[in-house]
């Protein structure tokens, strides 16, 4: 997919009004959802409510991952407006989504040090035991609690004050909107926070398939990475983990030609590739295979990796 040079509104390529028209269009479908709620059968709740589910899913991994990596638009306005709406879309601040993102980037999912800390804030290997990386159930039921939101704000206030106030605006504005939703229709948000609990559950699902299996030590097999062709197309390429790792700033258009670049040096180096989409990851044998065998990670080094080949931006 090659990238067209915008002259106008996008920062990066004409490419770019796809996710962020379906970033409104996500927006737009909830909005429906809460609408038409009281009018359908239980059926057709839980079909939608198990869409939802999916839909954030893809979100948080496909139009809101790569906004934080490379915002959409050249109007610094239109890049806030956008923010906003994915953390009412989302359920969670983008602005505290990128810097947790940017710590992730920094560590790769890497092993606990000698102090049993890991700079990854979300690494798989964060709450193992003994070099192995956490069970995916645990990590997928348990990671939505284990955000710590006070650390992200004093990262993000390290770094900029005016984007910790604009992050706490996200997550207010957002209670906000929840609570309207509970003055109009109790009922239905009770609805809706289950299956947003579920999407957020699949998208850590999701996260760990895409380092499990992967070599915290060596920079281009950090990630693992899928090729399947429909879920890259309608994931906006977040299959090319292990390529994302290595060149995190590259544009999802770009992705497959940076995979042409560096795979047979991948080969060497070991990238793990798996068949089915990230969040089926369990399903991939040759993975399974992998974790009775090798799966077990050497000892924690007392030397901690250096951060990232490069943060979120």
């Amino acid at each position: 997919m090659a990238a067209s040079k915008p002259k106008i509104i996008f920062a990066h390529t004409y490419w770019d009004i796809i996710p962020a028209a379906l970033g409104v269009a996500h927006g737009i479908f909830i909005l429906g959802l809460f609408f038409i709620y009281p009018h359908i059968s239980w059926p057709l709740r839980l079909a939608l409510g198990v869409i939802y589910s999916f839909s954030i899913s893809w979100n948080i991994n496909g139009i809101s991952h790569n906004f934080i990596h490379n915002p959409y638009f050249k109007s610094p306005l239109l890049n806030r407006l956008f923010s906003i709406l994915e953390s009412l879309v989302c359920g969670f601040s983008q602005i505290f989504y990128e810097c947790v993102h940017r710590r992730h980037h920094m560590g790769n999912s890497d092993r606990p040090g000698a102090d049993g800390k890991t700079i990854d804030w979300v690494s798989i290997y964060k709450n193992g035991h003994d070099g192995h990386a956490e069970s995916a159930w645990a990590y997928s039921l348990l990671g939505y609690f284990r955000e710590d939101v006070v650390q992200t704000y004093r990262e993000i206030r390290r770094l900029s004050v005016s984007e910790a106030r604009w992050g706490v605006f996200e997550i207010f504005f957002g209670i906000a909107f929840a609570v309207v939703g509970f003055f109009f229709n109790w009922k239905f948000m009770i609805y809706f926070l289950l299956f947003y609990y579920a999407g957020h559950c699949l998208s850590m699902l999701n996260g760990y398939y895409k380092h499990f299996g992967g070599n915290p030590d060596e920079p281009m097999a950090w990630g693992v990475s899928s090729y399947s062709r429909i879920y890259n197309w309608i994931w906006f390429n977040n299959g090319y983990h292990a390529e994302h790792h290595y060149r995190p700033r590259v544009h999802w258009t770009q992705m497959r030609q940076l995979h042409e670049q560096i795979k047979q040096e991948q080969i060497v180096r070991g990238v793990r590739v798996i068949a089915p989409p990230h969040a089926f990851g369990f399903l991939d044998p040759a993975l399974r295979d992998w974790a009775r065998t090798e799966g077990a990670a050497p000892p924690a080094s007392d030397e901690k990796p250096k951060p990232g080949i490069a943060e979120a931006r």
